[in-house]
């Protein structure tokens, strides 16, 4: 692989930072396009729809100073056997691999870290590179789906549905040895992960969530709560015992259908725009975002050009109100107000 500018400079060590320095005039935006984890074609398409509806003005906008470090090349195993059922293993394994030594690096450097997926098997590298340089980080999943499968327990082999059990200290014993993972170490306690938006949970995943004792809210929840109080409880959960960094990763379709339509696996009654905006709003506000995932637009899905359009937006809205944009209007900082000048040649006239 060829690697030139600034991506060059993001693969190379970076030294001499802690979790604590403050990063929040840097953002760096990685684009991860890869959709091995999944069966369907066409998500490694989402990081430039999603710069396409405008994702580095926006951030700009921000007052951010922005560093787009392009896209990672992966690459692709020519013979990638299924193992116990695990589809593209080495490929999926090699691709998180190199995110999490990029994400590693650009989190060193002292940015705030968006990666732009990609599916969502993707997590492993990204979370995984987080907390080589914070390992204290917590980590909320929005999503219709826990993604918590194991190898034994996925009913479609998919590793977009298996990244979380990766991450667990608690599920060690219960994942096999699998090509393509031997780099891959378990960083992650249930007691530090939180899940928003659940609506199609696979049984083996469910039995895993109540075992472990994981925090979660599915959509009922949100429904019987409101979004203020599930948000509440998120964060006394994850920061009550300390203030940490927090990896959040969102999957688009953790929205309903109605608003995301292009994306691989949807599933009716997800969050509401405003649900989904106050979310990453709420996070914001801790102060303590440290980097996060958007994931799963795949524009081949949409069944139109506004269809994609839509997704690709909603994906630049909650990358932004993550990032500190407010609904009230986000503005660059002045200090007053100009005064009002006599203009004596125009009051002549």
């Amino acid at each position: 692989m060829s690697l030139r500018g600034p991506l060059v400079r993001l693969l190379r060590p970076q030294i001499n930072y802690t979790c604590q320095q403050s990063r929040a005039q840097s953002v760096a935006v990685l684009g991860a396009p890869f959709s091995r984890g999944q069966k369907r074609r066409g998500v490694e398409h989402g990081p430039k729809v999603i710069r396409d509806a405008g994702l580095i003005e926006r951030l700009s906008g921000l007052d951010y100073s922005v560093h787009d470090f392009g896209d990672l090349s992966f690459h692709h195993f020519e013979k990638d056997e299924p193992h116990m059922e695990v589809k593209f293993p080495r490929t999926v394994g090699g691709a998180n691999k190199m995110l999490s030594g990029a994400v590693s690096r650009a989190v060193g450097a002292g940015h705030t870290l968006v990666m732009l997926g990609g599916d969502h098997s993707l997590a492993i590298g990204s979370v995984g590179g987080h907390a080589q340089q914070c390992p204290d980080l917590c980590l909320i999943w929005v999503d219709a789906h826990a993604d918590v499968n194991t190898p034994m327990s996925s009913p479609s082999g998919n590793l977009h549905g298996q990244p979380v059990a990766f991450m667990l200290k608690e599920l060690q014993d219960k994942m096999p040895s699998i090509p393509g993972f031997s780099w891959m170490k378990p960083f992650l306690s249930s007691s530090d992960l939180v899940y928003i938006g659940l609506r199609d949970v696979d049984p083996g995943e469910h039995h895993i969530l109540k075992t472990l004792g994981i925090q979660y809210f599915t959509m009922r929840d949100i429904d019987r709560l409101g979004i203020q109080r599930v948000m509440e409880v998120t964060l006394d959960s994850l920061l009550s015992r300390k203030q940490r960094p927090i990896h959040l990763s969102f999957d688009i379709d953790a929205f309903d259908p109605s608003l995301a339509p292009a994306t691989g696996t949807p599933v009716n009654g997800g969050l509401t725009y405003r649900e989904g905006i106050y979310i990453t709003e709420e996070i914001h506000n801790t102060g303590l975002l440290s980097a996060m995932d958007l994931v799963e637009v795949n524009p081949i899905l949409g069944a139109n050009p506004e269809a994609v359009e839509a997704t690709a937006t909603l994906a630049v809205d909650v990358i932004a109100s993550s990032l500190g944009q407010t609904r009230e209007g986000a503005h660059v900082p002045i200090d007053e107000v100009p005064s009002a000048k006599d203009d004596t040649e125009q009051l002549r006239l």
